[in-house]
């Protein structure tokens, strides 16, 4: 099944934190779109594999994907390595994805970073015809970076006002993970995420890039190369900066 974009995350919930909204965003408007977390979660302090997997397949039915799947790389090893490139390869050519969204190479988790640089090169090599999976080549238009815990300053922000409402639903799938009414079932110790306060910070910067782009939520999206546009007039001409002082 050949999906527009895949958004490649190091650990199931990464993709619903950073950029649900664009993916809820682009399903509403008819295209297919897909999450593959490279591990399990496995070494989390609360939940187990088998529950964050449960959580897993709650959120993407929230976010309307296309496709899901986990892979096997070890949790809090996510080595650049060509064995892990080529399992990334074999994804991206069997979606064929015309995007491949990543988490922004600088990150505080070592699982993340080193999911960035994977991602990135994998996406080069599976343009490769000589690199032999058994499958036709494919090279992404490009590799689109998502905001993790350290932020950059933006190419662009995407209006999410109106798919919020089902990222907010999709980080609450992981019951295990977060802050919910009810959380006590698991009986799990407190982690920095699972505080209530950590969910209102995911909620206070797509307040910020909202406000930033004129709306009310928005989630923002680093590209390495210049962004082409053949007509700045209409791309540019109208936001809402038209009409003020």
């Amino acid at each position: 099944m050949q999906l527009e974009s895949v958004a490649f995350g190091a650990h199931p919930d990464d993709i619903e934190l950073c950029c649900a909204g664009t993916l809820i965003k682009l399903a509403s408007k008819g295209y297919k779109t897909g999450v593959i977390s490279l591990t399990r979660g496995e070494l989390g302090t609360r939940g187990s594999p088998e529950v964050r997997s449960q959580e897993f397949q709650e959120a993407a039915g929230i976010m309307g994907l296309a496709a899901h799947k986990m892979l096997d790389i070890p949790d809090g090893n996510v080595s650049v390595n060509w064995e892990n490139k080529l399992k990334i390869i074999r994804e991206i050519r069997t979606y064929q994805p015309k995007i491949v969204f990543a988490p922004y190479w600088e990150d505080r988790h070592p699982d993340h970073a080193n999911t960035s640089r994977l991602v990135q090169e994998a996406a080069f090599l599976a343009g490769l015809k000589k690199i032999e999976t058994n499958q036709e080549a494919h090279r992404p238009y490009r590799v689109i970076y998502y905001q993790c815990w350290f932020e950059f300053q933006p190419s662009f922000v995407v209006d999410i006002t109106e798919s919020h409402d089902r990222k907010i639903k999709a980080i609450q799938a992981y019951k295990s993970q977060f802050h919910h009414p009810e959380k006590s079932q698991f009986g799990d110790e407190e982690t920095l995420i699972s505080r209530p306060q950590f969910l209102e910070t995911i909620i206070t910067r797509a307040k910020h890039y909202g406000i930033s782009i004129g709306t009310t939520y928005g989630e923002a999206f680093l590209v390495r190369e210049p962004l082409r546009l053949d007509d700045p007039v209409s791309s540019l001409g109208t936001d809402y900066w038209e009409g003020s002082l």
